[in-house]
């Protein structure tokens, strides 16, 4: 029977990284059933099939953020790749915590399992500030929205930092035994972020867009979150007897958490359009006229008239007769061409200056 403020029955039934830190032994609590580990180089390494979807998701994650970093022109691209960055670092620490890489008996464990908790609480909270960038509260992109993420976010991490490292250390009136700091941030704050981005996302889809399927993205998202923290929290003891201790709920969270990350991503990508303005035709040589030709220009009325490419005065190259002794020179156009740069041409190319030739 799980009790509010303590972590006694959630950490006898899956394997966190907070666990081994709490309690009123130096031990720490230990899950009833978790997965093997393997030796390297006689080192043991806990949670293996974790570790590859760690991996996994560490690249999944880079992925995604050159594709947000790519949409120039997207609204909130900058505040949404935050959670990115988030989700790397939680990731990296996830790897280095839950694995034994960094030692339990070590004394900087607790400080990585502090910034991991941190972390996980202030992607949370900046996850929830980018579902009220559609109701264009500030500009998004402007340095007034950044800083109100970036600082925001550094202060829940700040706190939730704090709370760790003094319930581990049982500094003042927090303890081990009796973690409810930890516990309210861990499992009310942090869920109750969620569900607000949730809400507010589903305000944006009804009222802003014309279509609703952005809905079923932000739905996958939310419906994999609670399996995966069902299925870690819950029944991660049942799942590691049941397959004979290979994996346990760590396993299929980590799985659940990085599906639930790849719809956010899915579903923001989907509500968000390029500026066609910005973006680069594949038509080849298309161009523009941004200026309408004077009518008090005496050449005007040849202008326009060559196509391909242009020589003197307008006359075009692409149709080059052999009769001219192969130069390469183009066909004089005297019907087309000003008095004055016909005289130039003459002057200059003197076998022109009796151009005989049927006309095409």
């Amino acid at each position: 029977m799980y009790r509010f403020g303590y972590y006694d029955q959630i950490c006898a039934t899956v394997q966190m990284a907070a666990c081994p830190l709490l309690g009123p032994s130096q031990l720490g609590y230990e899950p009833t059933c978790y997965a093997r580990n393997i030796e390297v180089r006689s080192a043991l390494v806990f949670q293996m099939a974790t570790l590859i979807i760690d991996v996994i998701a560490l690249f999944m994650t880079i992925i995604m953020i050159v594709h947000v970093r790519s949409k120039y022109t997207a609204v909130g691209r900058k505040e949404m790749v935050m959670v990115f960055y988030l989700y790397f670092l939680l990731v990296i620490l996830d790897f280095l915590t839950i694995s034994s890489i960094i030692p339990i008996s070590s004394v900087v464990y607790p400080y990585f399992v502090a910034g991991y908790l941190g972390l996980t609480s202030a992607l949370c909270w900046c996850l929830m500030l980018n579902g009220i960038v559609g109701f264009q509260w500030t500009e998004d992109g402007t340095a007034a929205s950044l800083w109100t993420f970036r600082l925001s976010s550094l202060g829940i991490f700040g706190l939730m930092y704090f709370i760790s490292i003094g319930t581990f250390k049982e500094i003042g009136s927090l303890s081990k035994e009796h973690p409810i700091g930890l516990f309210i941030m861990y499992f009310i704050f942090n869920p109750f972020c969620l569900l607000v981005y949730v809400v507010l996302q589903v305000v944006v889809v009804v009222h802003t867009l014309d279509e609703y399927w952005p809905l079923g993205n932000i739905s996958f998202a939310l419906v994999f979150f609670v399996i995966g923290q069902v299925l870690q929290i819950f029944l991660s003891d049942k799942i590691c007897e049941g397959i004979k201790h290979y994996v346990d709920g760590v396993f299929f969270g980590t799985i659940c958490t990085l599906l639930a990350v790849m719809m956010v991503y899915k579903y923001w990508d989907s509500i968000t359009k390029e500026d066609l303005e910005f973006s680069v035709d594949g038509k080849g040589n298309t161009w523009e006229v941004k200026e309408l030709l004077n009518e008090d220009d005496e050449f005007a009325p040849y202008a326009g008239q060559a196509a391909n490419t242009v020589g003197y005065a307008g006359v075009s190259f692409a149709n080059t007769n052999s009769q001219y002794g192969g130069q390469g020179y183009a066909q004089p156009q005297p019907q087309q061409m000003h008095p004055q740069y016909q005289q130039q041409q003459q002057q200059m190319h003197p076998q022109f200056q009796q151009p005989a030739y049927a006309p095409y």
